[in-house]
């Protein structure tokens, strides 16, 4: 179980992960980021289960996306298969994601909303992870956006498969900071 706490003056989040069957329980108050977090849920297969307050949309969407990323760092095992790639059609949309779970952040998009775009590169910051978002094709917006969501999420499921082995060349990495 991974749980993530974060309280700013604009925001009160509360995340709490874990592999399982993938329940999403989302009580944000944005009805488009609860949709998305329960596909999210499903398709990776991780229960979910997210409390959120906040003053503004973007800031509750981006914080969201902070602590859910930092949960998923919390459940990546040292032996994770860590590597995933998926394609997903959704009616016109086809979206494709490619993910690596193995500690170097950084994400290439865009989807075609500012808000669930930041929402990808806040979550493989905090996730620590490589995130690639590809639209091949696609008119609706909203379809868009939940197949990039549903991908990631097939992703996951598949890059947090247990294979018993650390999956580098480097072999476990260790770093210590002295604050």
């Amino acid at each position: 179980m991974s749980i993530v706490e974060r309280e700013t003056k604009e925001t009160r989040i509360r995340v709490a992960a874990n592999i399982g069957t993938g329940i999403g329980a989302s009580r944000t108050g944005v009805e488009f980021l609860d949709h998305m977090m329960a596909a999210l849920a499903r398709y990776s297969g991780i229960d979910i289960e997210i409390s959120a307050t906040g003053d503004l949309k973007h800031h509750t969407i981006e914080d969201v996306a902070i602590c859910v990323g930092a949960a998923i760092r919390g459940l990546t095992p040292p032996t994770a298969a860590r590597y995933a790639h998926r394609v997903v059609p959704m009616d016109d949309a086809l979206v494709e994601c490619a993910l690596d779970l193995g500690g170097r952040p950084y994400y290439r998009g865009p989807l075609p909303s500012s808000l669930y775009d930041h929402w990808m590169r806040s979550f493989a910051d905090n996730a620590q992870a490589t995130v690639h978002i590809r639209v091949l094709r696609g008119r609706d917006r909203h379809h868009i956006v939940e197949a990039g969501f549903k991908a990631l999420g097939l992703c996951l499921r598949d890059a947090l498969a247990d294979n018993g082995t650390v999956f580098s060349t480097k072999g476990s990495v260790g770093l210590k900071v002295d604050a």
